[in-house]
């Protein structure tokens, strides 16, 4: 939870911002120099910290999480380095999706039409089997559809749908990411 009158006092409880300072040392000293290999150890440092971490899944050392109890990684995802998951809202990764290098997922924001410009947190949710390609930028509330590829270096500022591949500034659909018997013969053989 977070303060919504910014000009009385700050952002997040004291609770939030002693947790985030425990994090950061153990960020600094056990997980960002942690051999890349070693993503079990890092699951198990950010299920510490409370993220919700499912089977196999591969989170780099040198991937920036704020906030990891606003984490939830699906199974066999891939977060690579130099990857900033700024959590101050919840952010969902999918089950087998990815995140490239340098991209930058953002769930939060401030209301500059008030004083104080009061922060606003929304939920970031990547689907399944989903792509966001190299320094793709996400927009607080954005949902990115199952299988749907996001450009490197895109902006998403809306949602993007289902198995398209999407690409720009700012992101819009461009096609069809495959052939619907293609995706059914993906999806089936993902299953078993």
């Amino acid at each position: 939870m977070h303060n919504q009158n910014t000009v009385t006092g700050p952002s997040f409880s004291l609770k939030n911002r002693l947790g985030r300072v425990v994090w950061g040392i153990v960020a600094i000293s056990l997980f960002r120099f942690s051999p890349k290999p070693l993503h079990g150890w890092r699951a198990f440092l950010l299920r510490l910290f409370g993220a919700k971490i499912g089977r196999s899944v591969h989170v780099y050392p040198h991937v920036k999480i704020w906030a990891p109890w606003n984490l939830e990684l699906g199974d066999q995802c891939g977060v690579a380095n130099g990857v900033i998951l700024y959590s101050q809202g919840r952010i969902m990764i999918g089950c087998r999706a990815v995140v490239s290098q340098g991209a930058h997922l953002c769930a939060g924001t401030h209301d500059y039409t008030l004083p104080g410009f009061p922060l606003i947190t929304k939920t970031i949710r990547i689907g399944d089997h989903a792509w966001v390609a190299a320094e793709a930028f996400v927009h607080p509330g954005v949902t990115i559809g199952e299988g749907c590829v996001i450009g490197a270096r895109s902006v998403v500022t809306k949602d993007m749908p289902a198995w398209m591949v999407c690409s720009g500034f700012p992101c819009k659909p461009i096609k069809e990411r495959m052939a619907e018997e293609i995706k059914s013969d993906f999806l089936r053989l993902q299953v078993n």
